[in-house]
Parts: structure tokens; sequence; C-alpha cells
């Protein structure tokens, strides 16, 4: 059986995206065929479709990567009780098989699919994936939320929560949360989720309202501050907070090279810098800082999909929320919402709506 696909083509590097529509035959083996509720814009997207940024498929190409849906078809080898079902599909799909894989680094993996840079992603009807890591989406999640809003999960809620475990983030110990929006303000949740202490910095007073919302127990803005004030003040709120004086975790998430350069320059004695956004801009450090501090520099690359179920859990209890957060629009205002995205417009998590 064949299926009508209707989505929305980047041709060109920022020239508007093109409705077009082609047909697809049944799912390959191993693959699903899913039908979109919702697709978020990440600044990936933006990336990709303003900054120059090459896909790995040449264009044209759909993008989009955050993608909720409901299985419609299956190829050969899936489980058929997948069939109807609500899921997330993970941003990175891992081939599971790989040295890598096998060895716990799907993160990694080189066989991996990323939809919307791989491949026809999320901007569209139906998208086409790999069934192994697809996560089933529990009813009483689906109670509470719009299978549309859940779309957000699949990368701005599961990479900064990839971000915090990797960083070994604990009760009581401190978070510095640097860019309050977009993935932003679910970093500060996830770590306040863990019992961290949390700061959140940013330059714009509005995000630090809702990053403040989210249950971050300090925010400073940084706007037209040097690093060294920067430092201080986080030196004097994290002695209010009785937060530890050393062993820092700081979340980089605004995917600036003001963010990055305040984010390294926070760095202390045994301190963890997480990089989560990301930027083409060069930033200049010393490297031996690392060395004097003992201190730590970890890249995030997406989420391992096997932590999908447990960023589920916690949105079922509460620990993490995602309404106030997201906002529909429909796919047709697709290049509307992304020139909006791209000059900061957004005040929430855009979703596409087919």
């Amino acid at each position: 059986m064949s299926t009508t696909i209707s989505g929305w083509m980047m041709t060109e590097v920022k020239k508007p995206m093109q409705e077009q529509s082609y047909q697809i035959d049944a799912p390959a083996a191993g693959e699903a065929l899913v039908q979109v509720a919702g697709c978020g814009v990440c600044h990936t997207d933006i990336s990709f479709a303003y900054m120059g940024i090459q896909t790995r498929k040449e264009l044209p190409l759909i993008l989009g990567h955050e993608i909720s849906g409901t299985v419609v078809d299956l190829g050969e080898g899936v489980d058929p009780s997948l069939k109807g079902k609500a899921v997330l599909i993970p941003a990175v799909l891992p081939c599971g098989e790989c040295e890598l894989c096998r060895a716990g680094h799907r993160r990694i993996c080189r066989n991996q699919i990323m939809p919307g840079n791989d491949r026809h992603g999320g901007f569209a009807s139906h998208v086409a994936v790999p069934a192994r890591y697809l996560c089933r989406i529990k009813d009483e999640i689906l109670a509470d939320h719009e299978l549309w809003q859940l779309s957000v999960v699949a990368d701005a809620v599961t990479t900064p929560f990839q971000a915090a475990k990797l960083a070994e983030l604990e009760k009581d110990e401190l978070a510095i949360c640097i860019g309050a929006g977009g993935i932003g303000i679910h970093g500060v949740q996830v770590a306040a989720g863990c019992g961290a202490k949390v700061i959140a910095l940013d330059v714009d007073d509005n995000k630090l309202e809702m990053a403040k919302a989210a249950g971050a127990h300090t925010v400073i803005n940084v706007g037209g501050l040097s690093s060294r004030e920067v430092k201080a003040k986080v030196k004097e709120a994290a002695k209010e907070m009785s937060a530890p004086k050393f062993r820092w975790k700081i979340f980089e998430t605004s995917g600036t090279k003001p963010g990055q350069e305040t984010a390294y320059s926070l760095l202390n004695f045994g301190a963890t810098m997480l990089v989560v956004g990301f930027t083409m801009d060069k930033v200049e450090v010393r490297l031996s800082n690392l060395m004097a501090f003992d201190a730590r520099l970890i890249g995030t690359w997406g989420c391992d999909p096997t932590l999908y179920p447990e960023v589920l859990d916690w949105l079922a209890t509460g620990r993490i929320k995602i309404k106030p957060y997201a906002e529909k629009h429909p796919l047709a205002d697709i290049n509307k919402v992304m020139d909006a995205a791209h000059e900061g417009k957004l005040s929430k998590r855009a979703v596409l709506i087919p």
C-alpha cells in the first residue's frame, strides 16, 4: 500500500520552504510509517535553514526531528502491536547493532538516522523511520496531554535530561543553566527535578521569569556584564543559597558564543561543563583551566533513546512540565514560524501541526 506524504521542503539556504508531495510504498523492513501529530521547531532546524549548516542528506529535504505521532504502517520484522500506537520518535535513532551501540554508546552510532538530517523529517504529514527505538506513550500521559505537545520531549526535554545524566547531577549540588529559552527552560526543570540548587542566566528578563517559575532558585540577567562580574554574582548567589563553593555543574544551552564564553569562565575546582547548545562561532579559551581546576568539559549529542521512557515517567509524575512552554502553529505557516524563531521572537517552543 502506498501513501502520499505532503511536506515542506528546504530547497536552498535562506529560501522559503516549499510544499511538495511524494509517494512512499510500504515501509522498508525494520521501519515504521508514523502519521505526524506535531513537530517542534529546533535551533538545529534554524541552523540548517538560515546559517548554512549542511544536512547530511542533500537538499531538497524536509527538516524536523522533534516528532510525535501515531504508527500507521509497519515494515517486515516490526512488532505488529506497534501499529496504531502513539509514539515519540527519538531525535537520534541508532542502529542498535554496531560496535558502538553494543558498548552502550548509542548516541554516537555512526549508522544513526536523524530525521530532517539524514532523511526526510517531521515537517510533513507522515515520516518513515527505523522502528527499533520508537517510544510508546502510555495512556495516562495521553489523558493529560495532547499528542502534539509531547513532540517537544523528543529533543527539547530529553537532551538536557541526558546532559544531567552525563554531569552526574545530584541533590543539593549547584546547577548553573546558561540560556533560559528553548531547551534551556527544560534544563532548568530537569536540574530542579534532580534536587539541585539552580541558577539561571540569560539576557532576557522574560525568559528569566519563566525560568524562576520552572524551578530556578535564583536568576541573573547577565546583559552587559563582564565574565568577572558574572562569576562574582554567581558566587554571591551560591553563598546566599548555601550551595557548594566548588564542583559546580554548568549547562550551556544558549548555543551562542557569549554563552559558551560565560560558561567556560565559570569553571572552578572540580566543575563540570556541559555543551548542550550549538553554534558555528569559534570561542577562544585557555584549556589549561581544565587541568588547573581538575574540571571536565563534556559535549552532548541528543539523548540515548533508552532514556525516553524515564523522561516520560518524570512527565507523568509532574517532575517536569511541557504545557506552559509549547504552542501549536499550522504547518502551513512554517515559513512565518521559522522566520520568527530565527529572529528570536518566540517565547515558547513552536510545534507545527500538519
